[in-house]
């Protein structure tokens, strides 16, 4: 049996969050993030419905109660009380490819928190736990290997973008090669062509670079990608060749891909330390008929809008403020797993 990694634009059953513990990474920040995914729930069961992992019962029900009082229809959100480390469902959810006969298999890979840096134990046993609890309508196989949602970006026809800073780390795998990493992705995801960045981080990004803060495919022959303008920013040598990179590339047919460049906002700092921010227009969501934006507050916002708005002709565009979720080095994309059709348990389906 072969199988395909879906693209994000694949039709999807639903959206998977993971709310925030009270004594977590986020306490001091709670209230607005919780307001962050609030919208983001708003946003998103306009078109499909949406998986919220809960640290405990008595946030699950303070949380069930918000949304009953915004008038999100009960069968559009599903619960599920699961221990977990902290938010970044990207990361730590399934990753979803179909069979041959279009029926899906959700890999669940090891989650070691980026190499290790922060506590992610519970968070690597999440989707087991809602398989437990009945949330999946399709078989779950675990990797050994270690890989993050966030660290891959496809078109769906077998091409996979992503960047030799982390996937290639051996903070990762450090017992595998490249040719290695191709063979099992290859295996995995029915990938036979891997295009690797060499260039290209952000200041503040835990992650080691992930591809979904850098560059995104937004359709077989479109890559958006953040673009620092900024001669005097010490981003802009390392974007600058990436972008150099990113024109290099082609697609299968021999061209060049269509680019878009998103803006670059100007410099966030935390406000309690000062050290720099990860904000990036190249976090955004796609779900059903439209795209999530992640927003800072910026001038560069209304210019993101319209080159993604470019980008998706037939979505809408929705803006997400991020500016506190860039506290803790993520973004909207980040927090965020798209689940396609056919992974979501038919109880969920109403």
């Amino acid at each position: 049996m072969t199988y395909r990694l879906l693209p994000e634009w694949h039709p999807q059953d639903g959206l998977q969050l993971t709310w925030p513990r009270p004594d977590g990474d986020w306490a001091s920040l709670l209230s607005r993030i919780e307001a962050t995914l609030e919208r983001i729930v708003l946003a998103t069961v306009r078109y499909q419905q949406v998986v919220i992992s809960m640290p405990d019962q008595a946030t699950c029900d303070r949380v069930r109660k918000t949304f009953d009082a915004y008038g999100v229809p009960a069968h559009k959100l599903l619960l599920i009380v699961a221990p977990t480390d902290d938010t970044w469902a990207r990361d730590h959810g399934p990753i979803s490819v179909v069979d041959d006969e279009g029926q899906p298999l959700l890999l669940d890979y090891t989650f070691t928190g980026w190499g290790g840096k922060f506590p992610a134990s519970n968070d690597n046993r999440l989707t087991q736990a809602l398989a437990d609890a009945g949330v999946w309508a399709c078989p779950v196989a675990s990797r050994d290997m270690v890989l993050e949602g966030g660290a891959i970006e496809t078109d769906g026809a077998g091409t996979l973008l992503t960047t030799e800073a982390c996937l290639l780390n051996p903070n990762r795998n450090p017992h595998l090669t490249r040719q290695d990493v191709e063979a099992l992705i290859g295996d995995d995801f029915g990938v036979d062509r891997v295009l690797w960045l060499t260039n290209g981080h952000l200041e503040g990004d835990d992650t080691d670079s992930h591809v979904d803060t850098l560059a995104r495919f937004c359709n077989p022959s479109t890559i958006a990608y953040v673009r620092c303008d900024d001669l005097q920013d010490p981003h802009y040598t390392a974007l600058h060749t990436m972008e150099q990179e990113l024109k290099a590339f082609r697609q299968r047919n021999g061209e060049p891909y269509q680019l878009v460049p998103l803006p670059w906002p100007q410099a966030c700092f935390d406000p309690e330390d000062g050290h720099r921010l990860p904000a990036t227009y190249a976090n955004f969501l796609i779900i059903n008929e439209a795209v999530l934006v992640p927003t800072y507050g910026d001038p560069a916002d209304a210019l993101a809008l319209s080159a993604l708005a470019e980008a998706f002709p037939n979505h809408a565009l929705i803006p997400i403020e991020c500016s506190s979720v860039i506290r803790q080095h993520g973004s909207l994309h980040c927090l965020t797993m798209q689940l396609p059709k056919g992974t979501l348990t038919t109880s969920f389906h109403q």
